[in-house]
């Protein structure tokens, strides 16, 4: 088995280690989880530190567990949060689920015929029993309100206002320990720094009520270099549901990271070995222009999350905006992927019965949409021979059909090589 801890410390994936951790990890197979709770149908990649600390421990040989909040996800946790979330039915939470399991599959071994397989288990099925009155007697008893008052995530959150529904949430979250440590021998709870204080409450429980030793970790949070949230753009969170967001702008995403952050990130998100990753890192320095490190990162991820074909498409499309694609690999690209790919370039619509008609080029550009000012400056373009249609160039004679449309929808437009425009046939 490999040193578990040893791999966390050359990846730069440990915050705090409760004393002990190590000497437990080293008596064999262990058991640990990580919790998610399901506030939406999919995960996105500010959840991969966590799913990626068990992807890690299983690779050293050790038995994960994900815990799927179906109780705490109705609680919602008050982690560092400034006001009281929205609660969520038990319907949209199975669905919630659902479609999170299948999203872990894709990093972690759940063949059961394997002594460490992976396992996804929901909170609610060992909550759902409980009434309030024995809850509160057979656990509540043996943590303190001083105890849970002193959690930095509480404290936070006492100024401004927090109802005993959230303020209960540790509680619940320390019976998930007791319970996978009694039924499952998981003696390991891991997860972001910021969980800290939830995963104590459980290991405080477990040491109270059966006076046994349980452990944690916890990784840094994630932010980018910048000082900007990991995970966010303008347009808001980076999701692994391809629905949510495109491959291609999940792919975008990596390869655009800055050098100090692919450095980072390849450490984290990847399970390529220290000398892999060195090795990557000495031909980055040697060409910074290559982007050797964010290529390598955004390839191994894209492939992991969704699969080789959308990182191929992803590298194809990447090509067709920088000038390097074709008429047929423009014509290859989905609707999603075409529209991730121009992304803010200005739109003009027209009528589809026209296009399919055919409009002459002047008339398309200067009368139908205005996407040139004139037809005077529409004339100079194609004398300059700087117009393209669909990534070909044309001449005062290219009148549109039904073949000019991407997706039975799209026109795509350029003047010279950095200007796109798309007309959208409706």
């Amino acid at each position: 088995m490999k040193d578990f801890v040893a791999e966390l410390k050359w990846r730069n994936m440990i915050h705090t280690i409760m004393p002990g951790t190590e000497d437990e990890l080293k008596k064999g197979m262990a058991t640990a989880y990580v919790g998610i709770d399901p506030t939406a149908d999919s995960l996105h990649i500010g959840h991969l530190v966590g799913i990626m600390i068990l992807t890690h421990f299983q690779a050293c040989g050790h038995r994960p567990l994900v815990v799927l909040g179906g109780a705490t996800g109705m609680i919602g946790d008050p982690s560092f949060k400034s006001q009281e979330r929205v609660l969520l039915t038990p319907e949209a939470i199975n669905h919630n689920q659902e479609c999170i399991k299948k999203q872990l599959e894709k990093f972690m071994d759940f063949d059961e015929s394997k002594p460490n397989h992976a396992q996804i288990l929901n909170n609610y099925e060992w909550t759902k029993g409980w009434s309030f009155i024995d809850f509160i007697r057979e656990i509540g008893k043996h943590i303190t309100v001083n105890y849970m008052m002193a959690k930095d995530s509480v404290k936070k959150r006492i100024e401004t206002g927090i109802s005993f529904t959230e303020f209960s949430y540790q509680l619940l979250q320390g019976y998930d320990y007791l319970y996978l440590y009694e039924n499952y021998n998981c003696h390991l709870q891991m997860g972001g720094s910021d969980q800290w204080g939830n995963i104590t409450t459980g290991s405080e429980l477990i040491r109270r009520k059966l006076d046994k030793e349980a452990f944690a970790i916890t990784c840094p949070l994630i932010t980018k270099s910048d000082g900007k949230k990991f995970g966010k753009t303008e347009k808001g969170n980076i999701w692994l549901d391809r629905e949510k967001t495109s491959p291609y702008t999940f792919y975008q995403f990596w390869l655009n990271l800055s050098d100090d952050d692919a450095a980072k990130f390849i450490r984290i998100f990847t399970l390529k070995s220290q000398e892999e990753i060195l090795e990557l890192e000495k031909q980055h320095a040697e060409n910074p222009a290559a982007r050797v490190l964010q290529k390598a990162l955004a390839k191994d991820i894209t492939i992991k999350v969704h699969s080789e074909e959308d990182y191929n498409a992803a590298l194809e499309a990447s090509e067709i905006l920088f000038g390097k694609g074709t008429t047929e690999s423009l014509k290859h690209l989905d609707e999603q992927t075409f529209l991730s790919v121009f992304d803010g370039v200005p739109q003009f619509k027209v009528a589809k019965s026209e296009i399919e008609a055919g409009v002459g080029i002047i008339d398309l550009l200067a009368d139908k949409t205005q996407v040139l000012a004139s037809k005077g400056e529409v004339r100079r373009a194609l004398k300059e021979n700087s117009l393209s249609i669909n990534k070909e160039k044309v001449n005062d004679t290219y009148a549109t059909s039904k073949e000019s449309l991407l997706n039975d929808k799209y026109i795509l437009v350029q003047k010279g090589k950095k200007n796109y425009f798309i007309i959208i046939a409706e």
